[in-house]
């Protein structure tokens, strides 16, 4: 496809609110952007068929009816890490071009993933809370030092490979299992699940939304580690059962858990409940001090928005400009 081609046919509706960079270089490409922040999705389904591109963060779903409507449907750009609301198997049946963005928010995870981490280990929540009630309790407020310990990563694709390079200033042992091979490097060794689950001390989630890691972390999976562990999840929310999370923080054989995603997220990301209602087991979450709660932002810095649309950019200009 020649850029003079580009110029007449390659138009690209934007469904989510982005960073300028994305808007501005596509136009310097000679696409045509709309924009369209509010309509439904049967609006947006009704003129879908005009567009070449979409570029979407989580709006919504792009399922098979949407897909069949997007008759001149060349490429869908997910600012985002991760593919799991659009129906990549009939996309790709239709010639439908999928971009995703992991590398523009890699090591935004990592560093969000350390810090959580860090917090647990040091009591900081618990602490803060207690100073602003005019407490001064030192010694109940004793951390833990991460040196020494085990870590133990499930997925190590772009999410876990940065954390696992956060982690090199540390005396730690860091080890991963993925469900392919030989993804280990000089960050972090990859062993069997049941070797992982033997030896870590911290137990930290970077795997996509799939049917083998829905429910994942249920009670089986962590009665399987010998000994009490700390667990980290800035990947997907359904990836934990949370019932079986409370009642492993109750027993004690997960020490603490930070949580930058919950089972109880909409597909969206953006809203937590569709009901007034609290689950059971959420309203342990936010009144336990062994748990430290983020809505869905590890990804999410300053630095990582210009990164996340420059990556979009970058891999449209690849396939369809040079």
């Amino acid at each position: 496809m020649d850029r003079e081609n580009l110029i007449v046919y390659m138009k690209v509706l934007h469904l989510d609110e982005n960073h300028e960079l994305l808007l501005n270089q596509l136009k310097g490409f000679g696409f045509i952007n709309d924009k369209d922040f509010t309509a439904s999705k049967k609006e947006i389904e009704a003129k879908i068929h005009q567009y070449d591109g979409i570029v979407i963060r989580s709006r919504f779903t792009i399922d098979k009816q949407f897909l069949d409507k997007a008759t001149n449907l060349k490429f869908i750009g997910r600012v985002g890490a991760g593919l799991e609301n659009i129906d990549c198997e009939y996309a790709e049946k239709k010639g439908v071009y999928l971009i995703s963005a992991p590398e523009g928010n890699r090591n935004a995870v990592g560093e969000h993933s350390l810090g959580m981490l860090l917090s647990l280990f040091n009591k900081m929540k618990k602490a803060d809370a207690e100073v602003r009630e005019g407490k001064w309790l030192r010694e109940a407020n004793r951390g833990i030092e991460l040196d020494g310990k085990t870590v133990g990563l499930i997925g190590y694709g772009n999410m876990g490979k940065a954390f696992a390079k956060k982690l090199r200033g540390f005396d730690v042992e860091v080890l991963c299992y993925d469900i392919k091979p030989n993804v280990g490097d000089e960050n972090c060794t990859q062993v069997s699940l049941e070797e992982l689950q033997e030896k870590a001390d911290v137990l930290s989630l970077h795997t996509p939304q799939t049917s083998l890691t829905v429910n994942m972390v249920n009670e089986s999976f962590m009665n399987k580690f010998s000994k009490p562990f700390w667990l980290i999840n800035t990947a997907r929310g359904k990836s934990v059962v949370t019932k079986d999370l409370v009642s492993a923080l109750e027993s004690g054989q997960i020490l603490g858990a930070g949580l930058d995603v919950l089972e109880y997220e909409k597909k969206s990301f953006e809203n937590l409940f569709s009901e007034d209602e609290m689950p059971e087991a959420f309203q342990y979450l936010i009144t336990s001090d062994k748990v430290l709660l983020s809505p869905h932002v590890a990804g999410w810095t300053v630095e990582s928005k210009e990164k996340l649309a420059q990556t979009i950019v970058d891999k449209v200009k690849a396939r369809f400009v040079d």
